[in-house]
Protein backbone atom coordinates (compact mmCIF):
# COMPACT_ATOMS: atom_id res chain seq x y z
CA UNK A 1 0.00 0.00 0.00
CA UNK A 2 1.84 3.62 -1.13
CA UNK A 3 1.92 5.61 1.91
CA UNK A 4 1.05 9.08 2.31
CA UNK A 5 3.82 11.55 0.94
CA UNK A 6 4.04 15.22 2.33
CA UNK A 7 5.43 17.42 -0.48
CA UNK A 8 5.79 21.75 -0.37
CA UNK A 9 5.41 23.28 -3.51
CA UNK A 10 6.97 26.93 -5.03
CA UNK A 11 6.16 30.06 -3.12
CA UNK A 12 2.66 31.52 -4.84
CA UNK A 13 3.70 34.84 -4.43
CA UNK A 14 6.55 34.69 -6.17
CA UNK A 15 4.77 33.26 -8.95
CA UNK A 16 1.79 35.74 -8.72
CA UNK A 17 4.31 38.44 -9.35
CA UNK A 18 6.17 36.65 -12.38
CA UNK A 19 2.57 36.03 -13.83
CA UNK A 20 1.39 39.02 -13.78
CA UNK A 21 4.42 40.47 -15.12
CA UNK A 22 4.02 38.15 -17.51
CA UNK A 23 0.65 39.11 -18.35
CA UNK A 24 0.01 42.71 -18.40
CA UNK A 25 3.97 42.97 -19.75
CA UNK A 26 3.29 41.23 -22.54
CA UNK A 27 -0.33 42.93 -23.22
CA UNK A 28 1.66 46.57 -22.98
CA UNK A 29 4.96 45.08 -25.52
CA UNK A 30 1.79 44.15 -27.81
CA UNK A 31 0.40 47.79 -27.82
CA UNK A 32 3.35 49.81 -27.69
CA UNK A 33 5.63 47.64 -30.68
CA UNK A 34 2.29 46.87 -32.26
CA UNK A 35 3.22 43.54 -33.27
CA UNK A 36 1.12 39.84 -32.25
CA UNK A 37 4.44 37.88 -30.92
CA UNK A 38 4.29 39.16 -27.21
CA UNK A 39 0.96 37.38 -26.93
CA UNK A 40 3.03 33.94 -25.98
CA UNK A 41 3.66 35.93 -22.95
CA UNK A 42 0.09 36.90 -22.49
CA UNK A 43 -0.81 33.45 -23.13
CA UNK A 44 1.79 32.00 -21.16
CA UNK A 45 0.42 34.47 -17.62
CA UNK A 46 -2.53 33.60 -18.22
CA UNK A 47 -1.77 29.71 -17.74
CA UNK A 48 -0.12 30.24 -15.13
CA UNK A 49 -2.51 31.91 -13.60
CA UNK A 50 -4.05 27.82 -13.04
CA UNK A 51 -1.55 26.55 -11.19
CA UNK A 52 -2.22 28.51 -7.83
CA UNK A 53 -3.12 26.47 -4.66
CA UNK A 54 -4.47 27.78 -2.06
CA UNK A 55 -4.34 25.67 1.39
CA UNK A 56 -6.24 27.17 4.17
CA UNK A 57 -5.27 26.21 7.80
CA UNK A 58 -6.14 22.86 9.20
CA UNK A 59 -6.54 21.43 5.44
CA UNK A 60 -4.73 19.96 3.17
CA UNK A 61 -4.57 19.53 -0.82
CA UNK A 62 -3.86 15.83 -2.45
CA UNK A 63 -1.97 16.42 -6.11
CA UNK A 64 -2.25 14.03 -8.99
CA UNK A 65 -1.17 14.08 -11.88
CA UNK A 66 -2.77 11.90 -14.82
CA UNK A 67 -4.30 9.51 -12.03
CA UNK A 68 -1.08 9.46 -10.47
CA UNK A 69 -0.53 10.22 -6.75
CA UNK A 70 2.34 12.94 -6.26
CA UNK A 71 1.85 14.36 -2.96
CA UNK A 72 -0.06 15.95 -0.11
CA UNK A 73 0.36 19.68 1.07
CA UNK A 74 -0.83 19.98 4.95
CA UNK A 75 1.07 23.70 5.47
CA UNK A 76 -1.13 26.47 4.92
CA UNK A 77 -0.29 29.01 2.29
CA UNK A 78 -0.61 30.09 -1.02
CA UNK A 79 1.60 27.65 -3.52
CA UNK A 80 2.23 27.38 -7.61
CA UNK A 81 2.78 24.09 -8.92
CA UNK A 82 2.00 22.87 -12.53
CA UNK A 83 -0.93 23.72 -14.02
CA UNK A 84 -1.77 20.34 -15.34
CA UNK A 85 -2.00 19.22 -11.68
CA UNK A 86 -5.03 18.09 -10.42
CA UNK A 87 -6.05 19.10 -6.46
CA UNK A 88 -8.55 17.62 -4.36
CA UNK A 89 -9.11 19.32 -0.54
CA UNK A 90 -8.87 17.35 2.63
CA UNK A 91 -10.08 18.66 5.72
CA UNK A 92 -7.67 17.95 8.40
CA UNK A 93 -10.07 19.87 11.49
CA UNK A 94 -11.82 17.73 13.72
CA UNK A 95 -15.38 16.64 13.30
CA UNK A 96 -18.14 15.52 15.20
CA UNK A 97 -20.63 13.02 14.39
CA UNK A 98 -23.75 12.22 16.29
CA UNK A 99 -25.39 8.77 15.10
CA UNK A 100 -29.26 8.22 14.57
CA UNK A 101 -30.81 6.37 17.53
CA UNK A 102 -30.66 2.51 16.52
CA UNK A 103 -32.82 0.03 17.53
CA UNK A 104 -30.64 -3.21 18.88
CA UNK A 105 -30.89 -5.54 21.14
CA UNK A 106 -28.13 -6.17 24.21
CA UNK A 107 -26.44 -9.34 25.45
CA UNK A 108 -29.74 -10.17 27.03
CA UNK A 109 -31.75 -9.65 24.06
CA UNK A 110 -33.58 -6.38 25.45
CA UNK A 111 -34.47 -4.35 22.37
CA UNK A 112 -32.82 -0.48 23.28
CA UNK A 113 -32.55 2.38 21.83
CA UNK A 114 -28.74 3.74 21.09
CA UNK A 115 -26.86 6.24 19.79
CA UNK A 116 -23.47 7.74 19.80
CA UNK A 117 -21.04 10.88 19.60
CA UNK A 118 -17.44 10.66 17.49
CA UNK A 119 -14.77 12.95 17.13
CA UNK A 120 -12.57 11.96 14.41
CA UNK A 121 -10.31 13.68 12.03
CA UNK A 122 -8.36 12.75 8.78
CA UNK A 123 -4.40 11.84 9.74
CA UNK A 124 -3.71 10.62 6.51
CA UNK A 125 -4.69 11.91 3.60
CA UNK A 126 -3.43 9.28 1.02
CA UNK A 127 -5.70 6.72 2.64
CA UNK A 128 -8.94 9.28 2.68
CA UNK A 129 -8.38 9.56 -0.75
CA UNK A 130 -8.08 6.74 -2.35
CA UNK A 131 -8.32 3.53 -0.04
CA UNK A 132 -12.36 4.55 1.00
CA UNK A 133 -14.85 5.17 -1.58
CA UNK A 134 -16.27 8.33 0.74
CA UNK A 135 -14.53 8.56 3.90
CA UNK A 136 -17.56 10.77 5.10
CA UNK A 137 -20.02 7.92 4.51
CA UNK A 138 -17.53 5.11 5.84
CA UNK A 139 -17.30 6.89 9.07
CA UNK A 140 -20.99 6.90 9.83
CA UNK A 141 -20.84 3.36 8.31
CA UNK A 142 -18.55 1.81 10.87
CA UNK A 143 -20.03 3.86 13.75
CA UNK A 144 -23.57 2.36 13.25
CA UNK A 145 -21.70 -1.17 12.98
CA UNK A 146 -19.43 -0.84 16.21
CA UNK A 147 -22.45 0.68 18.00
CA UNK A 148 -24.73 -2.37 17.30
CA UNK A 149 -21.59 -4.97 17.63
CA UNK A 150 -21.40 -2.93 21.13
CA UNK A 151 -25.12 -3.12 22.15
CA UNK A 152 -24.81 -7.16 22.18
CA UNK A 153 -21.77 -7.36 23.73
CA UNK A 154 -23.15 -6.01 27.10
CA UNK A 155 -26.14 -5.58 28.97
CA UNK A 156 -28.46 -2.34 29.38
CA UNK A 157 -28.41 -3.29 33.16
CA UNK A 158 -27.29 -5.37 35.99
CA UNK A 159 -29.84 -8.15 36.93
CA UNK A 160 -28.18 -9.94 39.47
CA UNK A 161 -31.34 -11.31 41.02
CA UNK A 162 -31.84 -12.83 38.06
CA UNK A 163 -28.84 -14.62 37.73
CA UNK A 164 -27.32 -12.34 35.23
CA UNK A 165 -24.66 -10.51 37.13
CA UNK A 166 -22.68 -8.80 35.23
CA UNK A 167 -19.01 -6.55 36.07
CA UNK A 168 -19.57 -4.25 32.96
CA UNK A 169 -23.25 -2.69 31.72
CA UNK A 170 -24.14 -0.15 29.16
CA UNK A 171 -25.72 2.32 31.85
CA UNK A 172 -23.17 2.06 34.76
CA UNK A 173 -19.94 1.26 33.58
CA UNK A 174 -19.58 4.59 31.04
CA UNK A 175 -15.51 4.67 31.23
CA UNK A 176 -15.30 0.79 30.32
CA UNK A 177 -17.84 1.23 27.68
CA UNK A 178 -16.60 4.02 25.97
CA UNK A 179 -13.04 3.14 25.76
CA UNK A 180 -14.27 -0.50 24.18
CA UNK A 181 -16.06 1.44 21.68
CA UNK A 182 -13.01 3.83 21.00
CA UNK A 183 -10.74 0.68 20.23
CA UNK A 184 -13.12 -0.69 18.18
CA UNK A 185 -13.86 2.67 15.88
CA UNK A 186 -10.05 3.04 15.96
CA UNK A 187 -9.97 -0.70 13.90
CA UNK A 188 -12.38 -0.21 12.27
CA UNK A 189 -11.42 3.60 10.69
CA UNK A 190 -8.10 3.28 10.71
CA UNK A 191 -8.28 1.97 6.89
CA UNK A 192 -9.42 5.24 5.89
CA UNK A 193 -6.55 7.07 7.88
CA UNK A 194 -8.70 8.42 10.28
CA UNK A 195 -7.85 8.86 14.04
CA UNK A 196 -10.61 8.45 16.87
CA UNK A 197 -10.57 11.15 19.23
CA UNK A 198 -13.53 10.57 21.53
CA UNK A 199 -16.21 8.26 21.15
CA UNK A 200 -19.03 8.00 23.55
CA UNK A 201 -22.67 7.12 24.01
CA UNK A 202 -24.90 9.76 23.82
CA UNK A 203 -28.00 8.02 24.01
CA UNK A 204 -29.58 5.02 25.94
CA UNK A 205 -32.77 3.96 26.66
CA UNK A 206 -34.56 0.90 26.43
CA UNK A 207 -37.35 0.41 23.58
CA UNK A 208 -40.51 1.76 23.48
CA UNK A 209 -42.69 -1.95 23.92
CA UNK A 210 -40.66 -2.61 26.61
CA UNK A 211 -40.05 0.46 28.23
CA UNK A 212 -42.51 0.78 30.71
CA UNK A 213 -42.57 -2.93 32.13
CA UNK A 214 -38.72 -1.73 32.62
CA UNK A 215 -39.63 1.02 34.97
CA UNK A 216 -41.99 -1.32 36.87
CA UNK A 217 -39.36 -3.65 37.57
CA UNK A 218 -36.64 -0.96 38.68
CA UNK A 219 -39.56 0.10 40.61
CA UNK A 220 -40.29 -3.11 42.26
CA UNK A 221 -36.49 -3.86 42.78
CA UNK A 222 -36.55 -0.49 44.80
CA UNK A 223 -39.04 -1.25 46.75
CA UNK A 224 -37.71 -4.68 47.43
CA UNK A 225 -34.64 -3.11 48.26
CA UNK A 226 -36.24 -0.37 50.68
CA UNK A 227 -38.42 -3.14 52.53
CA UNK A 228 -34.99 -4.79 52.65
CA UNK A 229 -33.62 -1.77 54.78
CA UNK A 230 -36.53 -1.20 56.36
CA UNK A 231 -37.09 -4.55 58.54
CA UNK A 232 -33.39 -5.21 58.84
CA UNK A 233 -33.42 -2.35 60.90
CA UNK A 234 -36.78 -2.84 62.49
CA UNK A 235 -35.42 -6.43 63.79
CA UNK A 236 -32.10 -3.83 65.07
CA UNK A 237 -34.12 -1.64 67.31
CA UNK A 238 -35.96 -4.63 68.53
CA UNK A 239 -33.41 -6.75 69.67
CA UNK A 240 -31.91 -3.70 71.35
CA UNK A 241 -35.19 -2.85 72.88
CA UNK A 242 -35.64 -6.53 74.37
CA UNK A 243 -32.21 -6.01 75.97
CA UNK A 244 -32.34 -2.61 77.20
CA UNK A 245 -35.46 -4.20 79.43
CA UNK A 246 -33.77 -6.84 80.57
CA UNK A 247 -30.46 -4.95 81.19
CA UNK A 248 -32.60 -2.01 83.27
CA UNK A 249 -34.82 -5.14 84.59
CA UNK A 250 -37.77 -2.49 83.87
CA UNK A 251 -40.52 -5.47 83.08
CA UNK A 252 -40.49 -9.40 83.10
CA UNK A 253 -41.49 -10.59 79.89
CA UNK A 254 -42.37 -14.06 79.01
CA UNK A 255 -41.61 -15.77 76.05
CA UNK A 256 -45.07 -15.19 75.11
CA UNK A 257 -45.40 -11.30 76.01
CA UNK A 258 -41.84 -11.17 74.23
CA UNK A 259 -43.26 -12.32 71.36
CA UNK A 260 -46.21 -9.93 71.47
CA UNK A 261 -43.90 -7.49 71.75
CA UNK A 262 -41.97 -8.07 69.05
CA UNK A 263 -44.75 -8.91 66.78
CA UNK A 264 -45.83 -4.86 67.78
CA UNK A 265 -42.94 -3.30 67.31
CA UNK A 266 -42.17 -5.02 64.01
CA UNK A 267 -45.76 -3.86 62.67
CA UNK A 268 -44.97 -0.53 63.79
CA UNK A 269 -41.27 0.18 62.72
CA UNK A 270 -42.33 -1.77 59.25
CA UNK A 271 -45.97 -0.20 58.28
CA UNK A 272 -46.21 2.01 55.81
CA UNK A 273 -48.71 4.14 57.71
CA UNK A 274 -48.02 5.80 61.04
CA UNK A 275 -49.59 3.46 63.99
CA UNK A 276 -52.22 4.66 66.33
CA UNK A 277 -51.24 3.60 69.93
CA UNK A 278 -53.60 1.71 72.28
CA UNK A 279 -52.84 3.28 75.89
CA UNK A 280 -53.46 -0.14 78.53
CA UNK A 281 -54.17 1.46 81.73
CA UNK A 282 -54.23 -1.90 83.61
CA UNK A 283 -52.31 -4.89 83.95
CA UNK A 284 -50.08 -6.59 81.64
CA UNK A 285 -52.95 -9.77 81.27
CA UNK A 286 -55.20 -6.48 80.36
Amino acid sequence: MKAEKIIKLTNGYLMLVIALLLFFGGITLCIVNETPIYLISVFIGFITFFGFILVNPNTSKVILLFGKYVGTIKENGLYWANPLYKKKTISLRASNFDSERLKVNDKLGNPIMISTILVWRVTNTYKAAFDVDNYENFVRVQTDAAVRKLASMYPYDNFADEGHAEDITLRSSVNEVSEALEKELEERLSIAGIEVLEARIGYLAYAQEIASAMLKRQQATAIVAARHKIVQGAVEMVEMALEELNKKQIVDLDEERKAAMVSNLLVILCGDKEASPVVNAGTLSH
